[in-house]
């Protein structure tokens, strides 16, 4: 049997027990899996930030990893737990549209996790990512076929992705995510500018010219630029534009351009 890798992504912090409780149970039903933790310190409860981080990291893995995720305000409602089988990777998480983001997601395979043997004997309804998702993530890292899980279905959540609005000059994007450098990533991507040449955006009375990189502009000043996603940024160089300024995910940027 080749190893199957296990990666581990929730809001659980790192002092709390959760984690480490999930592992556990991996582990005794199948101790030589590669388990590999990716955070344990999303915000809490915050669905758009954990779905940016998973956009952002998982197109990136090799195929057959399996990624447990839970982050899962809905714990103990009736939305589901699904198994997603995208991009010859297997997503293991809730219902609740955090793995939306994904590129591609719309082709992706979902299945309801039904099948008994995917259940510890005892599920604590604040719990399945303990009593459901880590069994089944160790049950097929030993193999169980994909199609054994349960029914196809369909998702049922869905988060909208912030939609650019053109207008006279200019485009405005949400920022959809922080960085722990306090850089501000929007929801604009360099395809949507296609055939315009970027100039400035503003937050408010703050301008941040466009820039290559971050290195071509002065320490403590804003620069505009595409992250290493493709993404339009607005950075402080060698600072931290939220944190200067109290700028927060969900608050609009301009992008100024020209033809």
């Amino acid at each position: 049997m080749s190893q199957r890798q296990i990666t581990l992504t929730t809001d659980f912090g790192r002092q709390s027990p959760y984690a480490a409780s999930m592992k556990g149970v991996i582990l005794s039903l199948y101790p030589q899996v590669n388990l590999l933790d990716l955070s344990h310190d999303l915000p809490p409860q915050n669905l758009r930030h954990a779905a940016f981080y998973i956009r952002s990291a998982w197109p990136h893995f090799p195929e057959g990893t399996i990624h447990l995720l839970v982050v899962d305000p809905g714990v103990g409602t009736d939305r589901s737990l699904l198994m997603i089988e995208w991009r010859n990777q297997v997503i293991l998480a809730p219902d609740n549209g955090v793995c939306s983001w994904l590129p591609g997601f719309e082709q992706a395979v979902a299945r309801a996790i039904e099948n008994p043997l995917c259940r510890r004997s005892s599920v604590s309804p604040t719990f399945h990512g303990r009593d459901i998702l880590a069994p089944t993530a160790a049950h097929l890292a030993m193999g169980l076929a994909p199609e054994d899980v349960g029914p196809i279905v369909q998702p049922q959540h869905r988060l909208p992705w912030p939609q650019p609005v053109w207008t006279d000059g200019g485009v405005d994007a949400e920022i959809i995510f922080i960085d722990d450098f306090g850089n501000l990533i929007t929801a604009l991507d360099a395809a949507a500018l296609q055939g315009h040449v970027p100039i400035e955006a503003k937050i408010g009375d703050l301008a941040a010219p466009w820039s290559a990189t971050y290195g071509m502009a002065p320490p403590g000043s804003l620069v505009a630029l595409f992250s290493s996603d493709g993404l339009v940024e607005v950075a402080l160089v060698n600072g931290s534009a939220a944190r200067q300024y109290g700028l927060e995910a969900g608050m609009k940027i301009r992008l100024r351009v020209s033809p």
